[in-house]
């Protein structure tokens, strides 16, 4: 808990002090958290319960279209609106998950990633959502101070979700069922229900952030919104960080934030090094960086208490 409240305090100075930070930084800053709380939520549904999912873009798209919907119809505050755009990403979870919880791994890995697909395809062939062209915003513009701040409340809501479901019953729950589903069953755990709760927390979470980035762009469509480039990112930053610990993510993000940034004149040279730095770190170290070093601090550990004894 205190790790997470350090690195989201991290994110305050910058709302704290906004003279601190040019409008590119609170830019990237905005971005961050945003990759930090898609993160979180992929690693509490595949790190901490098994699920491994490439639907992220699903939710990130319907939040989108939950929130650029209301906001063009009615006059709801945009912070009620992302509260509500979760809850759409939460409901289609609860939707679908009769039908993809029948699949196991590799199963619901490939079930997840059609759910996307289908989502795409049915914002471009249905005449409500603007088709392949989508929708534009009808609000002002927001300031990147505006977006900053939603985006840090948001982080601190996504690290307070985690932090407690990582300290509490629940956690034990999520591992019994990832690490042996049917055993789990046996000795009492609902497993349905723990993967449903689950599969909806990180739902609503990647929905929300999904209607942020939809209120920043101020236009959205489709082939953007629900694009497999969301899952794979998702995906790519929980590994590298360390998939199933709970600040893998973070660390995660920001690196292939700051790689991204460094190399934004070479993209070709970036997705070069990002997939040099997955292969090395699946080979080598698959707790990620986070996890290697937590292994290099056992060692140094070790060895001191070997030449103290010495």
């Amino acid at each position: 808990m205190l790790g997470a409240l350090v690195i989201a305090g991290v994110f305050a100075v910058g709302a704290l002090f906004p003279h601190l930070l040019s409008d590119y930084a609170m830019q990237i800053g905005f971005r961050t958290m945003l990759y930090i709380v898609l993160g979180e939520a992929w690693n509490l549904l595949a790190g901490y319960c098994g699920l491994v999912s490439l639907g992220s873009a699903s939710f990130v798209g319907i939040g989108a279209y939950v929130l650029v919907g209301l906001l063009n119809t009615t006059p709801m505050p945009i912070g009620l609106a992302v509260v509500v755009g979760g809850g759409g990403g939460a409901v289609l979870a609860a939707l679908v998950s009769p039908a993809v919880f029948r699949m196991r791994g590799l199963y619901f890995t490939v079930g997840t990633l059609a759910l996307g697909e289908a989502m795409r395809l049915m914002m471009v062939n249905a005449p409500w959502f603007g088709g392949a062209t989508g929708l534009f915003l009808h609000v002002d513009w927001p300031s990147s101070y505006a977006l900053y701040l939603y985006g840090l409340v948001l982080l601190l809501v996504t690290e307070f979700v985690l932090s407690v479901a990582a300290h509490s019953r629940l956690s034990i729950l999520m591992r019994a069922v990832r690490d042996d589903e049917d055993a789990a069953a046996q000795v009492g755990v609902r497993t349905f229900r723990v993967k449903l709760f689950t599969f909806m927390v990180a739902s609503f979470l990647m929905s929300a952030a999904g209607a942020l980035q939809a209120y920043k762009l101020s236009a959205i469509e489709p082939y953007g919104m629900f694009g497999l480039q969301w899952s794979v990112d998702v995906l790519a930053m929980v590994i590298i960080g360390g998939m199933g610990l709970r600040y893998g993510p973070i660390f995660g993000a920001i690196l292939v934030i700051a790689l991204g940034e460094l190399l934004a004149d070479y993209p070709e040279l970036h997705i070069a090094i990002t997939g040099i730095i997955l292969i090395v770190l699946v080979r080598f170290a698959p707790k990620g960086l986070v996890g290697l070093a937590g292994q290099a601090r056992a060692w140094f550990a070790g060895r001191s208490s070997g030449a103290g004894l010495a």
